[in-house]
């Protein structure tokens, strides 16, 4: 490959790079401003922003070791020695650690002291969200311990449990809370026939960036001529089909399924918010 092409795939990358980092942190507005424009959080789930905290602490955490770690940087490259240098880029550190702020404001617009916004009596964050929430410490601690009890040397020799199986432990923590979040916000909109507190807007930005940074993955495994570096980097490759995925049935919703109800009042509808409530809740919920 020609330096010119070389040069000019880099910075396409690094375009596209940038660009899905401002589509995927301009998502986070659009929430917290309806709910402050509508003084309500009425068809919002509250286990979404709950577990996205944790998990973009986990991306956060991800991130930058891939990029200022010289251990796991040094185990990355014993691990892929055709690719050596991880597909994780600054914007992505830059993207987490800015999710981190956003999901935290949004969550913070449950508590009526705060913001002052009407909050259902039935948005109270599910017993299995809360159980992931904590399983997931613990499953990070295990792996922690089982690095330090396995390897020869405390987790830096990469051949073996490493220092980088934690990283990569986070990851999957990521994912898992990436796949779990959307489900309750789906089936409230199935129980309220309608999208009314869920913004769209968000969900269009969302999947424009998804789309640009499984583009960019592809483009940089492709320019490295290595396609291990997908394996790599699995946070970034599923993270980007799991949004894509959801975000397809969000729209569904939206433009097909309740375009006739987007617009009905808050009160419309069962005021139900989590499919992982208890059964006496969901009966009152529809009483």
């Amino acid at each position: 490959m020609s330096s010119q092409l070389e040069a000019f795939v880099g910075a396409l990358s690094r375009l596209l790079g940038w660009i899905y980092t401002f589509c995927w942190s301009a998502s986070f507005y659009p929430q917290p401003i309806d709910n402050f424009r509508r003084k309500s959080t009425t068809g919002l789930a509250i286990d979404f922003p709950t577990i996205n905290v944790l998990g973009f602490v986990c991306y956060t955490i991800y991130t930058a070791s891939f990029l200022y770690s010289p251990v796991i940087r040094r185990q990355y490259a014993a691990r892929h020695p055709l690719s050596e240098e991880p597909t994780v880029r600054f914007n992505d550190f830059a993207f987490a650690l800015h999710a981190i702020v956003l999901s935290g404001l949004v969550y913070t617009q449950f508590w009526p002291k705060i913001w002052g916004l009407k909050v259902s009596r039935f948005q109270t964050v599910s017993k299995p969200i809360a159980g992931l929430f904590w399983g997931s410490f613990i499953a990070v601690a295990v792996v922690i311990y089982i690095v330090l009890a396995k390897s020869p040397d405390d987790g830096y020799e990469p051949s073996t449990w490493a220092w980088i199986d934690v990283i990569y432990a986070l990851s999957y923590v990521k994912l898992v809370i990436t796949v779990v979040k959307y489900v309750p916000q789906v089936w409230v909109n199935y129980k309220r026939k309608s999208t009314r507190g869920w913004s769209i807007v968000q969900i269009l930005l969302d999947l424009t960036g998804g789309v640009l940074s499984l583009v960019q993955l592809v483009l940089d495994s492709a320019f490295q001529n290595d396609w291990s570096g997908i394996a790599g980097n699995p946070i970034k490759f599923l993270l980007s089909n799991v949004t894509i995925f959801f975000d397809l049935i969000f729209m569904v919703q939206h433009y097909i399924l309740y375009r006739d109800a987007k617009d009905k009042d808050d009160g419309a509808g069962p005021d139900v918010y989590s499919p992982l409530l208890s059964h006496s809740n969901d009966a009152a919920a529809n009483a």
